[in-house]
């Protein structure tokens, strides 16, 4: 049977993550088999004992606690690693504050039929209930049905990656696979094992944000398809594993990893026009904008300045 590996990162929201291996377990397998790698990013709440009592004679689950939170990328490696080291075929990685449908990761593997130059496949993700963007917007029958990503582009000019369909209701506009995407959110994704040996682990240069974006270019500019497949459905919490940090988070790293993905991959036009827009955060941002071009051009990456 064809073997898969799911990793699930953890940061100190242990019922979140429970529920979403509650719901991994629910999984239909016919045509293949899967091992979970749940790995703790250093949290410093008691994940590790919660974990260790509920999952340590589990034979699907394997724990992984890391001593220092080390990014999402670093974080996510860490499963990938053993994932590769023990010849699974694909590797699933899956936030964990996620609800799947049961068919959704047989719906994933049956695309890779399709195109043998597939590398990496994602599904249709709505808003888990309750957690939508704008929720005065909707009426009780949209509930559960408002789209979170349906697969996702790169704005080039503006170097930001986008989640196509945020924000609407599905009606059926997402129905159609794509097989010709620059960027899927790493929020789900089905990755080819072999892809990884050829391209590399995720990037670590980013700590949170932009990671999944350069993870991305990566396959694509080795020639291999980025895929959507919306018959493979999930729900997420949005940012309900993160526990981001607000503004000043956001500011920081959305400030610092932009410019790091634009000077690996966009044109030297839009380079330039980045640059220009980061003097004006030198005087204009706010602090952790200001720290954010600061740490770009001192070469900080990773966690940089962020306490």
């Amino acid at each position: 049977m064809t073997k898969i590996a799911i990793i699930v990162l953890n940061w100190q929201q242990p019922q979140l993550t429970i529920d979403t291996l509650d719901s991994l377990k629910k999984i239909k397998h016919n045509r293949f088999d899967y091992h979970i790698y749940l790995v703790d990013n250093g949290s410093k709440d008691n994940s590790c004992d919660i974990f260790t009592q509920r999952y340590q004679k589990d034979k699907d689950v394997s724990l992984i606690f890391l001593p220092d939170n080390v990014g999402f990328s670093a974080g996510n490696n860490a499963g990938i690693k053993l994932a590769l080291k023990h010849k699974f075929e694909y590797t699933l990685l899956i936030n964990s504050d996620v609800v799947v449908d049961p068919n959704f990761l047989t719906e994933l593997v049956k695309t890779f039929d399709k195109d043998p130059k597939l590398g990496v496949v994602g599904p249709k993700i709505y808003f888990a209930p309750g957690f939508e963007f704008h929720k005065d917007r909707y009426k009780k029958s949209d509930i559960g049905k408002v789209i979170w990503s349906a697969g996702g582009d790169v704005d080039w000019n503006n170097v930001y990656a986008n989640n196509i369909g945020l924000d609407e209701v599905d009606i059926g506009q997402y129905d159609t696979p794509r097989l010709d995407l620059e960027f899927i959110t790493n929020c789900c994704v089905l990755i080819k094992s072999s892809i990884l040996k050829k391209t590399g682990i995720m990037p670590e240069d980013y700590f949170m944000y932009c990671e999944d974006s350069d993870f991305c270019q990566k396959i694509y500019r080795h020639g291999f398809k980025i895929a959507y497949q919306p018959r493979s459905v999930i729900w997420h919490v949005n940012s309900g594993s993160s526990q981001a940090g607000g503004g000043a988070f956001h500011d920081y790293f959305l400030t610092r990893n932009r410019l790091i993905f634009a000077s690996k991959y966009a044109s030297f036009r839009t380079n330039f026009a980045l640059f220009r827009e980061s003097i004006r955060l030198l005087v204009r941002g706010t602090p952790w904008q200001k720290r954010g071009v600061i740490d770009f051009y001192l070469g900080k990456r990773q966690k940089g300045s962020w306490q």
